[in-house]
């Protein structure tokens, strides 16, 4: 058909024609290349705090399950930054990140009912989804991968694992549990980038990522709120110490310039993440084991639920994946892009 249509054309219609899809497709090329040169703030945990969170899990898993995942643990691991990557892509995608708890008033937790069906009965579908649905999700993300442990899919089991893996770190993150969550509201613009970003990737090498292995969970979405719970209750610390610090260091001495692309970047410099660090005493590192050991704890307990599935059985080729249909949606639309 479109060769036809080609033929009826005059020569200059159809120079008309390629130069149009020519900057189409060069448009596309662009976009494409700019997600993917997105600086780390705007991916959650950063790219290497996320695929260490979700490696890390493996080695909690017991025996009957570490093999499997060992077989797959890079396809795992990279798949971890994948849900970010989405937010970018996918209507609907952005809000399964966050939870702007201030929203539900001083005492938002004893607000917010726990089951999704009773929060879109007591709030509305529209009013969960503008102000973010991070815990509701992680339990769904929960309960798809049990389904996918009981039908012994094994695509589905490393696809899911990996964005449960993605969604409970991101619930392990106090800024992703408040709407001023990139310091916007307080003048700390940045700051988003700076606790979840820049201090795991300088100095996150030296955590300690010896867990334990992985225990079952009675009741997952207890759990999930716990972690909700506990990076609200952070979030002030995260956001007044940082403040302070502020005070005591001119900016010549917060902010270093570096080139990247022939351009001049503006970042915080060495010292500064070093003594931010120091006065969260620990703060980034304990987030990091507990979202990776809670991690390990839920995909233990999808496993068992679904009757502990011989895993040594199943195997699973990436190269055989189809594309996801829903990933040209070119549409940008994360407010954490900063």
């Amino acid at each position: 058909m479109l060769k036809l249509f080609h033929k009826g054309l005059s020569w200059g219609s159809r120079l008309v024609f390629q130069v149009h899809n020519h900057i189409r497709l060069t448009l596309l090329i662009t976009l494409l290349a700019l997600l993917v040169m997105l600086p780390t703030g705007a991916q959650g945990w950063g790219f290497w705090a996320h695929r260490r969170i979700n490696r890390v899990a493996v080695f909690t898993l017991p025996p009957e399950m570490l093999g499997f995942y060992k077989m797959h643990l890079d396809y795992y691991t990279e798949r971890a930054t994948l849900a970010d990557s989405r937010r970018y892509t996918v209507t609907g995608e952005a809000a399964k990140h966050y939870i702007d708890l201030e929203h539900y008033g001083k005492l938002p937790l004893l607000n917010l009912p726990p089951h999704w069906k009773d929060a879109v009965a007591r709030y509305n579908e529209d009013t969960l989804n503008k102000h973010g649905i991070l815990p509701w999700n992680l339990s769904l993300v929960q309960w798809q991968l049990t389904e996918a442990f009981y039908r012994q899919d094994a695509g589905d089991i490393l696809k899911l694992s990996a964005d449960l893996g993605h969604y409970m770190a991101d619930a392990h993150v106090p800024l992703h549990c408040t709407k001023n969550y990139n310091g916007q509201l307080t003048g700390q613009h940045g700051i988003h980038a700076l606790w979840e970003s820049r201090i795991p990737e300088t100095f996150g090498e030296a955590y300690d990522y010896y867990l334990g292995q992985a225990q079952y969970v009675e009741k997952p979405s207890a759990l999930i709120w716990q972690v909700i719970s506990e990076s609200y209750a952070a979030t002030d610390s995260v956001l007044t110490l940082e403040a302070a610090l502020a005070q005591q260091v001119p900016d010549d001495k917060r902010y270093t310039f570096t080139s990247r692309n022939g351009t001049a970047q503006r970042n915080y410099s060495p010292a500064y993440l070093e003594r931010y660090s120091a006065v969260l005493e620990g703060m980034v590192e304990r987030r990091i084991r507990l979202a990776a050991y809670r991690l390990g704890c839920m995909i233990f307990t999808a496993w068992v639920n679904a009757g502990q599935p011989d895993l040594n059985t199943l195997h699973y080729n990436p190269t055989q994946e189809k594309p996801d249909p829903e990933m040209p949606k070119l549409q940008m639309q994360d407010r954490e892009a900063h």
